[in-house]
């Protein structure tokens, strides 16, 4: 560390996200919690309309022209060398890396810049781990040999994984030393924000999925469950929150969900900001997922006190637990989907037990209290126990 950086009594952090929205959803939690332990807050991100929320938390915004679908090697190297600018200039104590893209350059970046303390937060194994073809194979490829590079191994290096199977298979494929992975669940929910309402007795019977619009959250199958449902007499509503993801190549098309749209009981709301009133409104919340890291709609519905339905995947299972709080069934099978909506649907004390449960769970392992706990646990041991207090 130069002598002009920041002392660890008030350290410098700089939080490395692709977009400036992902990070008001998913960081804001911790990084309003750095903040009141002390520490001076940089974020640095591809700036669209979350700048001004941002700004006025009093935090300093960095842009950097990061393109989550970008292959363009110029303009991908340009981020890079953005990034290793901000941090030259910044100089944090700490760079805290969240999802992917930012994982993979701002690695590259801090070593350039000669940060000294990195945390890589892994948000799932995600779109390049979960399918099969040449592209996504190259991807693997290239997205190993930077972590054995740059990441595995380094002393002053730690990851944070939301779940013990990712913790795995980073182990498992080379890509990280185990004493540098730790598991912190999720990204923190405020549980006085999502809080549970007492469940309208009429019908419809809500069933919300918040989500982006991917075939990877398993949206077509929820739309087959629908159907399959739409004449069983249960009065259901499905309610799709959410917008497709045009830099995802997983992204389900406009037309198509506009297509769901009113058909079988199936509505598509968009992108929606009123999301605590929305559970509010709501009997279960379902995510079909193929894979996550762990879903911050899942959590927030529990804290709203809903029981659960979700695919038995990494990520989904880890707030879903079969029989205590909600229902598992498999990836990519409508049927089996089908049947576990159908018996909550069914069983208005199994939904009551399952909700209490839920809430419970939201409080005393994904609050935002916990994980900005087990957050700092992990600063600690790279700043040798002298900060946070």
């Amino acid at each position: 560390m130069t002598a002009s950086a920041s002392s660890p009594s008030r350290p410098r952090l700089l939080f490395v996200v692709a977009e400036d929205y992902y990070f008001l959803s998913h960081r804001l939690h911790l990084a309003r919690a750095c903040r009141d332990a002390g520490a001076e807050v940089h974020v640095a991100a591809a700036v669209g309309r979350g700048g001004p929320a941002i700004a006025a938390e009093g935090f300093a915004l960095h842009p950097v022209p990061f393109d989550r679908r970008g292959m363009n090697p110029l303009r991908e190297t340009g981020a890079v060398r953005a990034l290793a600018r901000v941090m030259r200039e910044v100089r944090p104590d700490l760079a805290h890396l969240v999802a992917l893209k930012p994982i993979l350059y701002g690695a590259l970046a801090a070593r350039l810049a000669r940060a000294p303390r990195v945390v890589a937060a892994v948000a799932g194994m995600g779109y390049v781990f979960t399918g099969g073809g040449a592209a996504r194979a190259a991807l693997r490829l290239l997205v190993r040999l930077w972590y054995r590079l740059f990441l595995r191994g380094q002393p002053r290096v730690s990851a944070i994984v939301q779940n013990p199977d990712d913790r795995s298979d980073l182990v498992r494929q080379g890509l990280l030393q185990p004493e540098q992975i730790f598991v912190v669940p999720g990204s923190g929910v405020d549980t006085s924000r999502f809080a549970p309402a007492p469940p309208s007795p009429a019908p419809p019977l809500r069933v919300l999925t918040h989500s982006r619009m991917l075939w990877d959250k398993g949206i077509g199958e929820l739309a087959e469950a629908a159907r399959q449902l739409a004449g069983a007499g249960l009065g259901l509503e499905f309610l799709l929150a959410g917008e497709p993801d045009d830099k995802n190549p997983a992204a389900i098309p406009g037309d198509v969900l506009r297509g769901w749209d009113g058909s079988h009981g199936l509505r598509w709301l968009g992108r929606r900001e009123d999301i605590p009133e929305l559970l509010a409104s709501c009997h279960v919340a379902c995510l079909p997922s193929y894979r996550e890291g762990l879903p911050l709609s899942l959590i927030e519905a529990a804290a709203a006190g809903l029981p659960l339905v979700a695919t038995d995947v990494p990520g989904c299972r880890e707030i879903c637990r079969h029989g205590e709080n909600g229902l598992l069934v498999p990836a990519r099978d409508p049927a089996a989907l089908a049947g576990a909506i159908a018996t909550l649907a069914r069983d208005p004390a199994l939904r009551a037990r399952m909700g209490a449960r839920s809430r419970e769970l939201a409080e005393t392992v994904f609050s935002k209290e916990a994980v900005a706990a087990g957050t700092f646990a992990v600063y600690r041991t790279l700043f040798q126990g002298r900060w946070p207090a």
